[in-house]
């Protein structure tokens, strides 16, 4: 028997012993009228509290026993003695175990060393922790655990716990900016009979009183324009969407991105608004415009760099592309591969990834894609092959992508069509026919843009419980 087994099995005992004594070990609501936090902030002395938390730390001197609590708050120290509590309640208190939860009534106080402390004159057991707590700066170095077992690492890492708190605060701040600028938050649904606003693989699904076949969204991008035809000028969605596609340090199935679109507005508004929102959000959360990221200092307050996708090319390969002709023949030169079947604008996506993406650390917007990728984007009015599109660039990594919206449903169906699309989203082209002014759209995705803020390596840093392979227990 190893040394956790012999743990668990001595609280199982200690469990027992707590049923004997008539004592419930899951224990029921529990009356708090203050927190960790507030008492130090507000301390008076004899000042009667009563608080709940998880103990952390035990230390027990013959007849008195410290130990440290912890709440969404902080912690606080909290101090039994045997003469307050009698032998049977103090010898309860002595078979407490890290993990577990109690509910305290006393006096707040200071230690000689002036500690802010409060004295157990009652406590209540809450939950016996049945399993013991890894050990903070050993038990949870192996990052796959921290990332299946989210709730033990928000137990012993207080910085996971704050990141959770940041990211939080992010999109809250995002909230708060749309919402001031006359931006409404709306829901579409989530399940589709034809997955669109994206190019990607979904997840299916079936609906069985229906009897038909549905789609988790890659995008809530068709519903949202549906809402601008249907009037509601400025809308905005915090979603999650669906890709059944690869895992990576900046990709998870599961994710969560912020959708805006805007009436009268075209890509360019798009990108006023993008900075607007991150930098009101950097501001709000950090103070300073200022970031620091892997080693890397993003300036967000210069003037954020605008360059069209083929200059960008240029800049970073040395090699200038005139059209579309000339992409696959400037591939096979810089030795990228790709498949026969790929179009040349997939093609110069890999181009972009490998050469171009790593360098853009400060803010960038890559704008004018080819518009055989951009088949919901309206085409440039003197370059029919590209499209009036961005993407924005912050740190190596793509955080947002916009376009003007393409209002033309003519139009609309010959890019489906042309796309080979297994079936055509007939109620969007009918919305379509009923008028969608001219519209800028614009997606952020929210997971990255939290690395960033937070310094986050992966994206499973920022994401409470990413999707991993399963294992068998």
């Amino acid at each position: 028997m190893n040394l956790a087994d012999e743990i668990i099995r001595s609280r199982y005992g200690k469990l027992e012993k707590l049923l004997n004594e008539g004592i419930d070990p899951f224990g029921s609501k529990y009356e708090i009228t203050s927190n960790s936090k507030e008492i130090k902030d507000n301390f008076k002395e004899e000042r009667r509290v009563r608080i709940a938390g998880r103990i952390i730390s035990l230390r027990q001197h013959g007849k008195a026993c410290f130990a440290n609590i912890k709440d969404s708050k902080g912690e606080i120290q909290v101090y039994a003695k045997y003469d307050a509590l009698g032998e049977k309640y103090f010898s309860i208190f002595t078979m407490l175990d890290i993990g577990d939860f109690i509910g305290i009534s006393g006096l707040v106080f200071k230690t000689r060393k002036g500690e802010i402390t409060v004295s157990v004159d009652e406590f209540t057991f809450l939950t016996k922790s049945l399993h013991p707590l890894p050990e903070k700066y050993h038990g949870l170095r192996d990052v796959e655990t921290r990332y299946r077992q989210r709730y033990t690492d928000l137990i012993v890492n207080n910085e996971v716990t704050n990141l959770f708190v940041l990211r939080s605060s992010i999109i809250y701040k995002i909230r708060e900016f749309l919402n001031k600028n006359d931006f409404l938050e709306v829901e579409t649904p989530m399940m589709q009979s034809i997955p669109g606003g994206a190019s990607a693989r979904p997840f299916e699904t079936y609906h069985n009183a229906l009897g038909i076949k549905l789609f988790l969204r890659v995008s809530p991008e068709l519903y949202l324009k549906k809402l601008v035809v249907g009037g509601l000028e400025k809308v905005y969605e915090l979603n999650r969407c669906f890709r059944n596609e690869g895992i990576s340090t900046k990709h998870n199935p599961e994710f969560t991105m912020i959708e805006i679109y805007q009436a009268y507005a075209d890509y360019s508004d798009m990108m006023d608004l993008t900075e607007r929102i991150i930098k009101f959000v950097a501001k709000e959360i950090s103070g300073s415009l200022d970031i620091d990221y892997q080693g890397k200092n993003i300036k967000l307050d210069t003037p954020w760099k605008r360059i069209t996708l083929l200059e960008a090319i240029k800049e970073y390969t040395g090699e200038e592309i005139k059209s579309l002709d000339e992409i696959k023949e400037l591939a096979v030169k810089l030795k990228i591969e790709f498949q026969e079947e790929e179009n040349e604008g997939e093609v110069l996506d890999h181009i972009f990834g490998e050469y171009v993406e790593p360098n853009l650390i400060d803010p960038t917007f890559i704008v004018d894609y080819p518009a055989i990728i951009s088949p919901l984007a309206k085409k440039k009015k003197d370059s029919p092959d590209w499209v009036e599109r961005f993407e924005l660039y912050i740190a190596g990594q793509e955080l947002g992508n916009a376009y003007s919206e393409l209002n033309d449903p003519i139009e609309q169906r010959e890019r489906f069509q042309t796309q080979k699309k297994e079936k055509i989203d007939e109620d969007f082209l009918l919305a379509l026919e009923y008028g969608l002014p001219p519209t800028g759209g614009l997606g952020i995705g929210i997971d990255r843009l939290v690395m960033i803020f937070a310094n986050a390596h992966s994206i499973k840093d920022v994401i409470l419980f990413p999707q991993l392979r399963p294992i068998e227990y």
